[in-house]
């Protein structure tokens, strides 16, 4: 994340009214964690150096109703002795891959339900050393004591990894909540390429964090037109078995509507 990044986002959610439990815990200060949980992972004897490249994954032929992007399993078919020659020959450090205990895992998102999907061999670790994407929210929820992980329903097919990591590791498991997106008039997830998106791009429209905040409400059923709820009030009226299963669109750059 680039310097100020955090800070920034932490004053537009001020500005909406909204705060935080304790402090700011930044990931690359907890590289400690990420070590302890994959030394626990190879104690068990659960990972296995992966030399594969993207490009080559892309190729493979992906396992039968694996998710998107799935690994083939490749790097854990080999022997011993090829293993062993494959890490003599390596120009670069192999990944790090966890063999799954199961190749479909069970969960229950509080939207959508008892779900169920597909489980492949995710890395951990990366060949350039960092810790991956999946490991560390894993780690970082059950430090934190995380107990709902809400997020947008493009990750709910990421679940089904983060769940069975957490299982490997014998971490407390986080209850899931995925919700619909905010698109663009285009269909496609919001982005800043929609326009004027930021809270900046609608100070600059004569919009203040309250109008936002009241749009946000309006979108989720909470607010009424011409109403600016505060952060307290939507919090006594919210409902979590009320929230819309379906996306919002915005059309960012449309003329200013006064309430």
């Amino acid at each position: 994340m680039r310097p100020g990044a955090a800070e920034a986002q932490l004053a537009d959610l001020a500005s909406l009214g909204l705060d935080h439990d304790g402090p700011v815990e930044r990931q690359s200060a907890r590289t400690d964690g990420y070590a302890a949980a994959i030394a626990d992972l190879e104690a068990a004897g659960l990972l296995y150096p992966c030399f594969c490249s993207r490009a080559e994954i892309r190729a493979a032929v992906s396992a039968p109703h694996g998710p998107v992007g799935a690994y083939p399993g490749t790097c854990a078919r080999l022997t011993g002795a090829e293993r062993r020659s494959r890490l003599a020959a390596a120009a670069r450090p192999p990944a790090r891959r966890v063999r799954s205990a199961t190749e479909e895992i069970a969960w229950t998102d509080r939207l959508g339900g008892a779900r169920a999907g597909p489980v492949d061999d995710v890395v951990v670790r990366r060949g350039d050393g960092a810790y991956a994407y999946h490991l560390a929210v894993v780690v970082d929820d059950a430090a934190q004591g995380i107990g709902e992980v809400v997020r947008g329903d493009d990750l709910a097919d990421a679940t089904p990894r983060q769940v069975a990591l957490g299982r490997l590791l014998g971490l407390p498991e986080p209850t899931w909540t995925h919700v619909p997106l905010v698109l663009g008039p285009d269909g496609a997830r919001l982005a800043k390429r929609h326009g004027t998106v930021t809270l900046a791009d609608r100070a600059a429209r004569g919009e203040s964090p309250a109008d936002v905040l009241a749009l946000l409400a309006r979108s989720l059923s909470l607010a009424r037109a011409g109403e600016h709820p505060t952060p307290a009030e939507l919090l006594a009226r919210f409902d979590p078995a009320a929230l819309p299963r379906v996306p919002w669109t915005l059309d960012a750059d449309a003329p200013r509507v006064t309430d």
